[in-house]
């Protein structure tokens, strides 16, 4: 073999290694860091419901009755937003319903995928705990609930 040969050899092995360890690192990173926007497996099931957020500490407590928020949230084709309506009672999630506004028919798709498995994952659940990362293939439509939920927390609150 040429010294030419090997040092080919030599500098792609070691840009397979630099590329392998960085995005180990990134995975490890994100994990440590609670970042649900790194990828964290390989799980292809796009139809999982995921709740990666960390549990809320909050003590708050929210007045009862039924509050409506829009959440604004970007996806691949641009803006969108997405109508949330909660009924609390005693700090707990009695009940849910969602609006949808797609701009296109993939976001119409996903924002139906959306409310058709929220309720599932949020009903009981005291609203200090509740933050969605995917419900039912949809995670976009979650950034929307989220930001939609904390307008309702702070609108709620005691």
């Amino acid at each position: 073999m040429s010294p030419q040969s090997r040092s080919k050899i030599i500098g792609l092995v070691v840009v397979a290694l630099l590329a392998i360890g960085g995005t180990t690192a990134v995975l490890l990173l994100g994990q440590k860091s609670g970042n649900p926007d790194v990828v964290k497996s390989n799980d292809s099931d796009t139809s999982k419901t995921t709740t990666d957020a960390p549990k809320s500490t909050s003590t708050a407590t929210y007045k009862d009755g039924t509050y409506s928020a829009t959440g604004n949230y970007i996806s691949p084709n641009g803006d969108e937003k997405v109508g949330v309506t909660v009924t609390l009672k005693n700090s707990i999630v009695e009940s849910v319903s969602i609006e949808t506004f797609g701009s296109n028919d993939e976001a119409k798709q996903y924002q139906a995928s959306f409310k058709s498995g929220i309720s599932s994952v949020v009903v009981g659940k005291n609203v200090n705990d509740v933050s969605v990362s995917r419900v039912a293939s949809s995670s976009l439509t979650s950034t929307g609930f989220n930001r939609a939920l904390e307008t309702i927390k702070s609108d709620a609150k005691a």
